[in-house]
This record gives C-alpha cells, structure tokens and sequence, in this order.
C-alpha cells in the first residue's frame, strides 16, 4: 500500500492528540498511587485511634517495628503516624476522601490539618487547590493571607444578584473577595492612583494571584474612544472561567457615589466595543481605600450594569518562592489570542 504524505496540521494534531493522551495517562498513575497512599494512610490512623490509651512510648514503638518490617517504606515516622491517627479523627467517615481528601497530596494534608482549624474552610481548600492546582507553597500562601475568610465569609456589596442571572451571578459573587490584598515591589511613597495602579502592573504575578483563577490581564490605563473622546479604564481583565471582561477602577479614596456612574459608562462601553456574541455581560469592581457599604448600596440600587464594590490593601512584594507560580502578562495575551 502505498504512503500518503500528511500536512503539517494532520501531523501537528496526531502529536497533540497522542501527547494529551500519555500526559492523562501519567496524571491519572499518579492519582491512583497518590489516592492509594490517602486511604492506606487514613486506615492506619483508625487502627491507631482504636487503641483508647497510647500510653508514653506506643506511637515510638510503633514507628520502631514498622521500620523493621517494612525497611524501605517511606512515611512511617512517629511524627507521620501521629498525623495519620489525627487524619482519620478528623475524617472519621471516608466520604470527604472519596469525594476530595484522595486528590490531594498527603503534604497539603498535613498542612491543613496544622492550620486550618474550622472544617468548612478545610474542604474549601481542599475544592480550591484541586481546582487551581496550588502547589502547597501556594496553599500556605493562600492561609496566610486568609483566603477563605475573604472570599468566603466577607459580606459582599455588589448588584450582582439583581443584574445577573443565576448561576452566574452567584458565581461571579463567589470570585469576589473583600478586602484585596496586594503585594508591591516598591517601597516608596504612593501617594496618587495612578502610582498604585502602575506598582500592581509592576508585580504582574501578584496581581493576578490575588484576582484568582481565569483572570487574563488585558491593559492598564485601556483607551476607549468614544464620540472622538478618548476615555482610560485603570485595569482591564478578561475571565476566561465566567467569559466576561472585567473592568477594575482603582481609587486611593473611601467610596464615592459618583464612582459608580463612571464605571457603569466604561461597562457599557465594553459592552458595545469589545464584547463579542459569545462573552457574558461585562461586570465591573471598583476597588476603595474605603468602601462605605451602606453609600455603595445605595448608589448600585438603580445601576443596571453588574458591579461590585470592595476595599484593598497594599503590603510588600510576594516572596521569591511565588516569582515563578504564575505566567507572565505577555503570556496570559500570547495565550489568549491563540
């Protein structure tokens, strides 16, 4: 039989194909020696826990005896098997590791299980390092600065419920957070809005950590030309996850009513100019040194346009272990347009 020369593309799209298929097949041995490792792990520490008194030295000869047995085995330390005996007190049904505990690293386990107390804020977690990914350098990050509390549990001042429909609206709420904490690599004065805007630029990795999972930067200072008036929206986003931009004005003030006229203009504007057929509603967050919430309740009421209002803060840069968690503004665009 004789052979057909393909295209380039035929070829491209067989070794695409192919690659996919050994990364998913590789991603999916790992998960299975990883969920393995969980449920061994949790049943070792229900046998631990069954015993009512450890008494001084239980958990020291236990660690002594599996070594002997099992000498090439890694994870038996007396300090592991304490955190396994606390693992399955914790979870003492196997239905959270079914669901998400076998998804995760034993390290981000342990982790969790020193740090966060509440068990609500431990799944949540959980769900956020399976979906994003976090690395457990990154979750402890994400502890550090409280996420969950943010995210989570702060009353939220938005329209959201009221000009978007559900789900999205819940899902666009559940992204939000209040108050934005942002690093900055500058340890000068900043003294106007536009100094602030420009130092989240600079710390480019740090800005889009902190806005979460799908945010593409799309500008800063983004003209808009409107009527031969050339008009500048402070940051401009696109969500790849909800499919929508998201306009973000920055203001070195407390919450002004007349700040959400000007947001809703440049929302309408991106509307008409940039939304294609296939983006949601464009949404838009004006970030206050101050967000006043009942002044900003009032003044979203009758706004027909999606936004949201929130505080943030400044602190100093991200620590080096993070330079590298994200991918650089270039190429969230370069990314984007293929």
């Amino acid at each position: 039989m004789a052979s057909e020369i393909i295209s380039d593309k035929e070829y491209f799209d067989i070794l695409e194909s192919i690659k996919a298929k050994i990364v998913e097949a590789s991603r999916n041995a790992i998960f299975s020696v990883n969920r393995e490792m969980i449920f061994l792990y949790w049943e070792i520490g229900k046998d631990i826990n069954n015993r009512s008194v450890w008494g001084n030295k239980f958990v020291q000869n236990l660690e002594k005896d599996l070594r002997l047995n099992f000498p090439n085995k890694k994870g038996l330390s007396a300090r592991n098997l304490r955190y396994m005996a606390k693992f399955a007190q914790i979870y003492p049904d196997d239905q959270i590791l079914h669901q998400l505990g076998a998804k995760l690293p034993w390290r981000h386990h342990t982790e969790l299980m020193d740090k966060v107390k509440d068990e609500k804020a431990r799944i949540w977690y959980m769900q956020q390092i399976i979906e994003n990914g976090w690395s457990r350098s990154l979750l402890l990050h994400q502890i550090d600065l409280d996420v969950y509390k943010r995210q989570v549990l702060a009353p939220k001042v938005s329209n959201f419920k009221t000009q978007l429909p559900s789900p999205q609206s819940e899902l666009v709420e559940q992204a939000m957070k209040d108050p934005y904490i942002f690093e900055v690599l500058t340890h000068t004065p900043l003294k106007r809005e536009r100094n602030v805007e420009e130092a989240l630029v600079q710390n480019m990795k740090s800005l889009l950590l902190e806005f979460g999972t799908g945010f593409a930067f799309w500008g800063n200072q983004y003209r808009l030309e409107v009527e031969n008036v050339d008009y500048h929206i402070d940051m401009l986003f696109y969500n790849l996850k909800l499919k929508r931009y998201v306009v973000v004005e920055l203001k070195k003030a407390e919450f002004q009513p007349e700040f959400a006229g000007k947001l809703n203009f440049y929302i309408s504007a991106v509307d008409t100019l940039l939304k294609s057929e296939t983006d949601n509603p464009t949404i838009g967050m004006l970030l206050c040194k101050d967000k006043k919430s009942l002044t900003a309740e009032f003044a979203l009421r009758n706004i027909n346009t999606p936004i949201g209002v929130a505080e943030y803060k400044l602190v100093s840069k991200l620590p080096k272990e993070f330079e590298n968690v994200l991918p650089s503004a270039e190429d969230i665009r370069t990314r984007i347009k293929l």
